[in-house]
């Protein structure tokens, strides 16, 4: 592979990093916003569960890999000089499975009292039913903005464009946040409700638009159900539609099974879950997104030994998100009262959210991982492979969840959301290595058996100078975690300098050079 396509890559992960990381943080406010104000009560409950149908939703019509799929089919006109068909394939979808999005909004709707009681069935307080009805109906229409959006940021991401589409998570959440504090007093979580509606709009629709149109973009609403390519994106896009992915499945299986628990469990694991997205989001979402269009062109080429070379190395990287998995297990309490104790969120709620966020941190480098495995699949252009074997484990891990539900209660689900994503992940990686011929995948196993180790020592020794300081340090709770919190950061740095440095390893070296460098420490 050419410097120009690593440099390319490089400056793309960048700016994907930059809008993962700032659209972690938003949605980190976002979630302290509505632990403020709802704490882990029977409303935020209900607003959780609103999103079940909504997802499902996006699910069946595939919205979330609309970029993965149709980037190939549209890069491929974009190769051959045949911008105009790439445009009149755009409005095609578009057009048709837009309309259909329309029609089961409607129906959706309609039956969502039946469907909130069916997938939420451990739902029995009949305020939290009512309210988790209402909300569903205000959320479910953001679908057709999602869907209108996965499209539109596709071309500007073919285009080699990603700073407009890096904005949509942002103004998404920032929407959410505005609807919470402008209308939260007056309708509690109704208000965060109605801001996803218009968060969704503004960022996933309107200002793709103006990006897509910058692009070149062209529609006109044509149906043209036998049009050879749609074929083709409803043959790459269906086994997406009925398989069952990590996120999907964690997101429907927190909420199905959170609803057995005692009210607020479902706010407490949504809670931990968000923080560990965000981990997962800065270091995995990013490269994955970043790295597609050129996992693409090499398949395209037909470079398989490249591709290789290019998710081996993405992935070793991803491994250091061990260590500060291991960080953040070490500091849950500290976070999580930094974090989300305010207002209605009390040092119970503290206490089961650390709970959760311990045993979710867990998994957090396979749900990093799996964002990048499952792009070298897309890549050339095969998701039946990841949407079986992905369903496969996901089918396997549903005795996990009865098992954690039933002698856990609320660690065992979050442990379960964790033991399912390795289950997938590693399903995927080994079929991956074997159906492309991966020789160096041997390497990237023993780089992840050595960061788990150093992983494991920096935690022990970290979770002991943590109770030191909680010996020495008299002062308020907010102020006590927030020093705790500092001291522990700090050392942890020096401790993955020293390691990274006396073991040479690339990886670690890398990154604390760019972190030396933003702080502008320099030797």
């Amino acid at each position: 592979m050419s410097q120009s396509i690593y440099r390319k890559v490089g400056i793309a992960t960048l700016i994907m990093m930059a809008s993962v990381f700032l659209s972690r943080v938003i949605g980190l406010i976002r979630e302290m916003a509505i632990a403020y104000m709802g704490g882990i009560g029977g409303g935020v409950d209900a607003y959780q569960i609103a999103f079940i149908i909504p997802e499902i939703l996006n699910h069946v019509l595939a919205s979330g890999f609309l970029s993965i799929t149709f980037i190939p089919i549209f890069t491929h006109y974009l190769s051959e000089n045949q911008e105009e068909e790439g445009w009149q394939v755009f409005s095609i979808i578009l057009t048709t499975f837009g309309s259909l999005l329309l029609l089961l909004i409607i129906v959706a709707m309609v039956l969502a009292p039946w469907l909130v009681k069916l997938l939420a069935p451990g739902l029995d307080d009949p305020v939290r039913l009512s309210a988790a009805i209402r909300m569903t109906r205000i959320i479910i229409p953001a679908q057709f903005f999602f869907f209108c959006g996965g499209l539109l940021m596709a071309v500007q991401f073919a285009r080699e464009k990603f700073f407009i589409p890096a904005l949509a998570p942002l103004l998404y959440n920032f929407g959410i946040i505005a609807g919470g504090a402008l209308l939260g007093h007056r309708l509690g979580m109704e208000g965060f409700s109605w801001g996803v509606l218009a968060g969704a709009f503004l960022g996933n629709f309107a200002i793709q638009v103006y990006g897509a149109r910058k692009v070149g973009l062209r529609f006109a609403f044509r149906f043209h159900p036998t049009h050879p390519d749609l074929i083709r994106y409803v043959k790459l896009t269906l086994p997406l539609m009925v398989g069952l992915t990590m996120t999907f499945s964690t997101e429907i299986f927190l909420k199905f099974f959170g609803s057995f628990l005692p009210s607020g469990s479902i706010a407490s694991l949504n809670y931990g879950l968000r923080v560990m997205l965000m981990m997962v989001g800065l270091f995995g979402q990013a490269a994955g997104v970043a790295s597609f269009p050129f996992l693409s062109q090499l398949a395209a080429s037909r470079q398989l030994d490249e591709m290789n070379r290019l998710l081996n190395t993405t992935i070793r990287y991803l491994g250091l998100l061990l260590p500060f998995s291991a960080l953040l297990m070490v500091l849950r309490h500290e976070v999580v009262i930094l974090l989300f104790q305010r207002g209605l969120f009390d040092a119970a709620a503290a206490d089961l959210t650390a709970q959760a966020l311990l045993f979710l941190m867990t998994g957090a480098v396979a749900f990093a991982v799996q964002t990048v495995v499952v792009r070298g699949f897309y890549a050339m252009q095969n998701t039946i492979l990841p949407a079986a074997f992905g369903t496969l484990a996901v089918l396997f891990s549903l005795p996990i969840y009865w098992l954690g539900l039933h002698f856990m209660d609320v660690a065992g689900v979050a442990l379960a959301i964790s033991l399912s994503a390795f289950l997938q992940v590693s399903a995927l990686y080994i079929v991956w290595n074997r159906k492309s011929g991966n020789k160096d995948s041997r390497m990237v196993y023993g780089f992840y058996g050595r960061m788990l180790l150093w992983a494991m020592v920096l935690g022990g020794l970290l979770e002991i100078v943590r109770r030191f300081l909680h010996t020495l340090i008299h002062t308020s709770q907010f102020n006590t975690s927030l020093i705790i919190c500092i001291v522990t950061g700090c050392l942890f740095l020096v401790f993955l300098i020293a390691v990274g440095k006396y073991f040479k390893i690339p990886e670690i070296t890398i990154l604390t050079n760019r972190i030396k460098a933003k702080v502008g420490w320099v030797e």
